[in-house]
């Protein structure tokens, strides 16, 4: 339909919803019951998962949240990929404006709705919790059921706020 564009062998379940504007790249996969609200740009071979609502949103290359997922008003790297339940929060409970947090600077966004900046081959486990405005870097992993807030490094292993470990190299 007007405003929505849909790139090469892209699989579209007949349950889905898309609402313009939306850029669906080549090769993706849209699940059954999966709810573009908007705003919405994927690159080549996503999967938006089965009753999962995507709004005002990047996924780059190869992002896979296959299912039951919240991903709002976020930016999600190359081959990021969201576990069941996985939910990028993007409101604060007291309304105010987000401010991203990193080490000792503050970023103030101006925005009252603001998800996650996932990097690059970042895994988040099952039901875990990303709090509005939170950064993770690249090549970490979130455990499962996990809130996650602020900034995480690159090549972490979050087992909770307060067990944040580094990866061996292999």
């Amino acid at each position: 339909k007007d405003g929505v564009l849909v790139g090469e062998n892209v699989k579209i379940a007949s349950t889905v919803t898309i609402e313009a504007p939306a850029i669906i790249g080549h090769n993706s996969e849209l699940r059954p019951g999966a709810y573009i609200r908007g705003n919405v740009i994927t690159g080549s071979g996503c999967v938006l998962g089965n009753s999962s609502e995507y709004k005002n949103c990047i996924l780059l290359d190869n992002v896979q949240t296959p299912h039951y997922n919240y991903v709002g008003d976020s930016v999600l790297g190359e081959y990021a990929h969201t576990g069941a339940g996985v939910i990028l929060s993007n409101v604060k409970s007291d309304k105010k404006n987000i401010k991203i947090k990193i080490n000792d600077e503050v970023i103030e966004t101006n925005l009252r709705k603001f998800g996650s900046i996932i990097c690059d081959h970042v895994e988040v486990g099952c039901n875990s919790v990303l709090c509005p405005g939170t950064v993770i870097l690249s090549n970490s992993n979130i455990y499962p059921l996990t809130r996650v807030r602020g900034l995480i490094n690159s090549n972490v292993i979050v087992k909770d706020m307060e067990n944040i470990i580094e990866k061996e190299d292999r």
